[in-house]
C-alpha cells in the first residue's frame, strides 16, 4: 500500500524576503535544540561515525511537489551515525505541514544546529548538523559570493579527550569559481585553524580549483577520482557529497546503498569513520 504524500506549492522561481528582512539578515541561525533524554553526555573520544545527506528538501528521489520526511528518515536510522551533515533541510513556515526536525531529534536522540540559508515561499532552506553529543559552540558563515545563489556552512564543537574538533556542514555552490571563494572562506576563518571535518555536498561534479584544493589541505589521500559516486542515487555517477578532514584521520568513505536510500532522495548518503588524533 502507497504512502500517502502531501502536495507542495509550486516551488518560488526566486528568494523572498519577509516584511522587515534584508538580504544582510542571511544566513541565520533558526534552530538549536538538544533532546529531551540525550544518548551521550561526552564528546566523541577515539573512533566516531560521520555521514552527510542531501535530503533533497524532504520530497523524496523525484522531488517535485512531493512532501515525505519520512523517507529520508529511514535512511538516518539506517545509517546510524554519531555526527550527520544535513543539505536542503525546509523547515515550512505555513502551517499546512510538520517540521520533521524537532521529531528527529527525539527520536533518534541528537543535538541539533540549523542554518537557515535562504527563504521561499515553502519555508526556510538550509544546512543542518546533528550529532550525539552536546555542542560547545556554533558558528554560522555566509558563503553567498554570488548573486544568484545563496549558501551558507554551520560549524558545530565538538569536546573531545585532545580538545575541540570542529564540524563544518555546507552546500557549495555550482559555479567554480564562486565555490573556490567558498572553499578560501572556510578553510581560512579563525575560528577553524584547530581539527575541521567539512562535509556536505560540494557540488563537485568535476575537478575545479575548490575541491583541488580541498584534497591538498584537507587529506590528500582522497583526490576527484577516488570519491565514490552519489548522484543521481538510482545510478550515481558523480561524487557530489563528500567528507574532508584536518587534525583528524579518516578511516574510510563509502557510500550507503539500501533500497530506502534510493528512495529517500536524489543524493546518496556518504559515510566515514573518523579517529581524534591525540
Amino acid at each position: 500500500m502507497k504512502k500517502r504524500t502531501e502536495r507542495l506549492r509550486p516551488r518560488a522561481r526566486r528568494p523572498f524576503l519577509e516584511d522587515g528582512d534584508s538580504p544582510a539578515a542571511l544566513p541565520y541561525l533558526s534552530l538549536v535544540r538538544s533532546p529531551e533524554s540525550p544518548m551521550a553526555e561526552a564528546g566523541p573520544n577515539g573512533r566516531f561515525r560521520v555521514a552527510t545527506y542531501n535530503v533533497h528538501r524532504w520530497t523524496g528521489r523525484t522531488g517535485g511537489g512531493k512532501w515525505n520526511p519520512r523517507l529520508a528518515r529511514d535512511v538516518l536510522d539506517e545509517l546510524d551515525a554519531d555526527v550527520v551533515a544535513l543539505q536542503e533541510v525546509l523547515r515550512p513556515i505555513d502551517g499546512r505541514r510538520h517540521d520533521p526536525l524537532p521529531a528527529i531529534v527525539e527520536e533518534c536522540g541528537y543535538h541539533l544546529a540549523f542554518v537557515c540559508s535562504r527563504r521561499h515561499r515553502n519555508g526556510e532552506l538550509g544546512n543542518a548538523i546533528l550529532s550525539r553529543w552536546p555542542f560547545k559552540g556554533v558558528l554560522t558563515f555566509d558563503l553567498s559570493f554570488s548573486r544568484f545563489e545563496r549558501r551558507s556552512a554551520i560549524a558545530a564543537e565538538l569536546e573531545c579527550a585532545a580538545g575541540m574538533v570542529a564540524m563544518v556542514a555546507t552546500h557549495l555552490a555550482l559555479v567554480d569559481r564562486t565555490r573556490t571563494k567558498q572553499v578560501h572562506a572556510i578553510l581560512g576563518h579563525p575560528q577553524l585553524q584547530g581539527p575541521v571535518v567539512l562535509f556536505g555536498d560540494m557540488n563537485a561534479w568535476r575537478s575545479c580549483r575548490a575541491t583541488r584544493q580541498l584534497d591538498r589541505v584537507l587529506d590528500e589521500r582522497h583526490h576527484n577520482r577516488a570519491w565514490p559516486a552519489t548522484f543521481p542515487a538510482t545510478s550515481p555517477l558523480l561524487a557530489l557529497d563528500r567528507i574532508y578532514a584536518r587534525g583528524v584521520r579518516v578511516i574510510d568513505v563509502r557510500t550507503h546503498q539500501s533500497a530506502a536510500a534510493r528512495r529517500g532522495s536524489d543524493h546518496l548518503p556518504v559515510v566515514a569513520s573518523i579517529e581524534v588524533e591525540g
